[in-house]
C-alpha cells in the first residue's frame, strides 16, 4: 500500500466510498477494475465523524475503530485476491462521508459509490450521500449496484459505454471520460442524443413525418460534428451515433438496458444547500441496472 502523498505523485487515482454495505463493496470492485485498466491506484475511503485517533499501545480488543477498520481492510483483501498488483490506500478520516468523499474527489479522476437504485432519494449510498457527491463533485462520479462488480466484461449483450448528449452545452468532459472509457475497456460506444418534438410536429392524424424527420437528420448532423475531433483523438473507439426523438430520460434508460456503463452530464457546479441532479441523471440513478457515471460539466 502507499500513502497518498505517494499517490499524488503519479495519475490521480480512482477513490471508492465504502460504509459497509453490499452495495459499497460491488462498487469498490468496480473500482478496483477501473483501476487496473487504466493503470492507477486504489484508494478506499471510510468516513466516521466519531473516529477516534489510534492510540498507542491500546489493546486490539479495545479498539473503538475496530469495525471502520474490518470494512476497510475486508475490501482491501478481496480486491488483493483478484488485483494483487494493484497499488491501494486505505484511507480512514474522522468527517462526515459528504465531506470527505467531496474533499477525496479533488485528488481523484473519479469518485466511485454504491447505489440501491429504484427507490426514494433516502436509497442512495449512506442514505442522501450519493445524490449529494453526484450533484456537486467536481469530478465524474459512478454509482454502482450490486451485482455490476469489476468482473463485467465486453460482450454483445451487455458491454458497449452508452454516452448521454444533450447537445445543448458543453459536453467536453462528458464525451472526453465516455471515449475513455471506451478505450481502456475495448468496447464499442454508442452516443445517443434525444430531443422532444416540438408542438408544431403534431397534426390531428398524428406526427408529421416530414417535420420529424428533417429535425432527425439536423441533429444527426450536429451530433456528428460534435464527434468528429474525438473520433479523431480515438481512432481505436468503434462509435455508433443514436439520435431518438422522445423522451430523454425514456430513452437513455432504455438504451441502458444493454449497456456495461451509462455516461450522463451534469451541467454546472452545484453550490445550493440541497445539491440535485437533473431529470436525466436522476432517473438513471433510479433505474438503470448498469454502472452510471455523471460527468460535470465547467
Amino acid at each position: 500500500m502507499r500513502d497518498r502523498e505517494a499517490v499524488a505523485m503519479g495519475a490521480a487515482p480512482i477513490t471508492a466510498g465504502l460504509d459497509g454495505s453490499p452495495e459499497s463493496l460491488a462498487a469498490a470492485h468496480w473500482a478496483a477494475a477501473e483501476a487496473d485498466r487504466r493503470q492507477v491506484d486504489l484508494c478506499l475511503l471510510h468516513a466516521w465523524v466519531l473516529l477516534s485517533p489510534d492510540a498507542p499501545g491500546s489493546l486490539a480488543g479495545n479498539d473503538q475503530n475496530y469495525w471502520a477498520k474490518r470494512i476497510v481492510h475486508t475490501a482491501e483483501t478481496e480486491i488483493h485476491q483478484r488485483y494483487p498488483r494493484l497499488p491501494v490506500v486505505e484511507e480512514l478520516v474522522a468527517e462526515t462521508p459528504v465531506t470527505a468523499l467531496l474533499r477525496a474527489a479533488e485528488d481523484s479522476s473519479m469518485v466511485v459509490l454504491g447505489s440501491r437504485g429504484l427507490g426514494t432519494v433516502g436509497s442512495f449510498f449512506l442514505g442522501d450521500v450519493g445524490l449529494r457527491v453526484a450533484g456537486t463533485a467536481g469530478r465524474p462520479v459512478v454509482l454502482v449496484r450490486t451485482g455490476t462488480d469489476g468482473e463485467r466484461v465486453p460482450s454483445p449483450r451487455g458491454g458497449e459505454v452508452v454516452a448521454a448528449v444533450s447537445l445543448h452545452g458543453p459536453c467536453r468532459n462528458l464525451l472526453e471520460f465516455a471515449f475513455a472509457a471506451a478505450a481502456a475497456r475495448g468496447a464499442p460506444l454508442r452516443v445517443l442524443h434525444t430531443r422532444t418534438l416540438p408542438g408544431q410536429v403534431y397534426t390531428p392524424w398524428g406526427v408529421d413525418p416530414d417535420v420529424s424527420r428533417d429535425i432527425a437528420q439536423d441533429a444527426g448532423r450536429e451530433l456528428a460534428e460534435a464527434l468528429r475531433p474525438w473520433r479523431d483523438e480515438h481512432p481505436e473507439v468503434r462509435v455508433t451515433e443514436t439520435v431518438r426523438l422522445e423522451s430523454p430520460a425514456r430513452a437513455v434508460v432504455r438504451a441502458a438496458k444493454r449497456a456495461g456503463l451509462l455516461v450522463i452530464g451534469r451541467r454546472g457546479p452545484r453550490r445550493t444547500p440541497a445539491p440535485r441532479l437533473g431529470p436525466v441523471a436522476h432517473a438513471c440513478a433510479h433505474h438503470a441496472a448498469c454502472p452510471v457515471a455523471v460527468v460535470p460539466e465547467d
